[in-house]
């Protein structure tokens, strides 16, 4: 969620203001920790996500932990009333990624982002106080967009790691095989197909962007930033030609601009 746009947490965390700032920073460090811990560590890593479900544990039942994110983590748990459930979540979605490399279709790939996305929206929202069932919906459909558009900015870097985020069904529907995704220049029909889940990821903002006028203030605001972000990440692909690079292409400052517009009408 944070890195989908880019530079989307660090611009909503700056319009929050300390007192929610602070919080939102050590959601981001849990999470960072948690994908470290899944994406880099050495040795035997479903031990250490043992290791992390266990610290999660001890927050819940009242103990310090060990390692200085957790504690920040365990003091926002306690101020927000967050339950346990997300952030156990996002430990699964990294236990996930040892044994899982592609997904066969799209809605199999958003139950992976019910693991890996959308528990960091949820406890946004119970940071920012407004927990409700509807508007974990919607949270869940802007999350859900944020994830895959950093999908569609890091085919390469995905590849690197051997996962393949891109429904094999869809390769399959363009006639494209995972090959193709490194190839240089980018052929046609994996131009389609990024197209095609540009315009998926689209809807899902368009699905969750409602979740703004549920907001007032800042948490308003940010999350204002965080849909125009995604939106723009997804007009700088499309900008590019849908092409597959070593590096996502990046916004202008134009299309930031235009995507902030758009976002900022009211959806009804």
């Amino acid at each position: 969620m944070a890195r989908a746009g880019g530079e989307n947490f660090p611009v909503a965390s700056r319009l929050l203001g300390r007192r929610l700032r602070e919080p939102l920073l050590s959601i981001y460090g849990f999470a960072r920790l948690v994908d470290q811990v899944g994406d880099e560590s050495p040795g035997d890593r479903p031990a250490l996500l043992d290791w992390l479900d266990a610290q999660i544990d001890l927050i819940y039942q009242g103990g310090a932990p060990d390692h200085p994110a957790l504690r920040r983590m365990a003091a926002v748990v306690r101020q927000a009333a967050i339950p346990p459930e997300p952030l156990h979540r996002l430990v699964e979605a990294n236990r996930v990624d040892q044994t899982t490399s592609s997904y066969a279709t799209f809605q199999d790939l958003l139950g992976y982002c019910e693991l890996s996305a959308n528990p960091v929206g949820r406890m946004v929202l119970h940071v920012f106080g407004v927990a409700t069932a509807e508007r974990i919906k919607l949270s869940d459909a802007v999350c859900s967009a944020l994830q895959v558009t950093e999908h569609l900015q890091d085919v390469r870097e995905d590849l690197g790691r051997e996962r393949v985020y891109l429904p094999q069904e869809d390769l399959a529907r363009f006639g494209c095989a995972e090959a193709d995704l490194s190839s240089d220049p980018t052929p046609e029909r994996v131009r389609t197909l990024i197209a095609f889940e540009v315009e998926r990821a689209r809807d899902l903002f368009d699905r969750g962007a409602p979740l703004i006028a549920t907001l007032s203030g800042r948490p308003r605001l940010a999350v204002m930033v965080f849909v125009a972000g995604g939106r723009a990440a997804l007009s700088a692909i499309e900008r590019g030609g849908y092409a597959v690079g070593a590096e996502p292409p990046r916004p202008t400052t134009a299309t930031r601009l235009a995507a902030l517009i758009k976002t900022a009408r009211p959806t009804h």
